[in-house]
């Protein structure tokens, strides 16, 4: 699995050494989630950053009614944390589980700061990843407090294609924040056209 995440560590920060990506390995576990697997339960403590290699999670809460509200899906290729659990070393607000069979490379956070303090390029590449997330999040919550609900499941479609194929509607409606009655609807409007 660390394979998979040397290939992208050393496309994305190409300027990386040998022994730094060795250095990595060496803080590093890996971990095999089964389908409904949870990486993080709400009420933990978010001590790991997850970069997932294969497979799809997703990001959650459970209301008081039972309802599931999904806050993102995150594929492969990409990292995975709660970041206010995180950051705040609190316990989680949210759930994240595997939708499909995964497979993660984890960093405990305190190795994750060791090797952000040894590697200048991983600490610079973090800066940069953390202002994509500010402003992919701030794309999404603007979307979702002016879109209309088609330009809501559009912009869905367009920004995750590939997640869109591999997820249940009813997941794709609570993401969107409608209810499955209303996504059928649009979805088949949007098929008459």
């Amino acid at each position: 699995m660390f394979e998979l995440f040397e290939q992208y560590i050393k496309k994305t920060i190409p300027e990386l050494t040998e022994d730094e990506i060795r250095l990595m390995e060496s803080r590093c576990s890996v971990r095999k989630l089964r389908r409904k697997e949870f990486l993080l339960r709400e009420g933990e403590i978010c001590n790991e950053k997850a970069f997932v290699t294969k497979g799809l999670f997703r990001t959650f809460s459970v209301g008081e009614n039972g309802a599931e509200h999904i806050l993102r899906f995150i594929d492969a290729g990409n990292w995975l944390i709660d970041p206010e659990s995180y950051f705040k070393e609190q316990p989680a607000k949210y759930n994240i589980d595997a939708i499909e069979p995964t497979q993660v490379v984890l960093f405990h956070r305190a190795d994750f700061h060791y090797l952000n303090e040894q590697i200048p390029h991983l600490g610079k590449y973090n800066q940069d990843l953390f202002k994509e997330s500010v402003l992919t999040l701030q794309d999404q919550l603007h979307m979702t407090i002016s879109g209309t609900s088609e330009e809501k499941y559009l912009h869905f479609i367009e920004t995750h294609p590939d997640i869109y194929q591999r997820i249940p509607l009813h997941m794709v409606a609570s993401y969107l924040g409608l209810s499955r009655e209303t996504l059928t609807r649009i979805r088949q409007g949007m098929a008459g056209k």
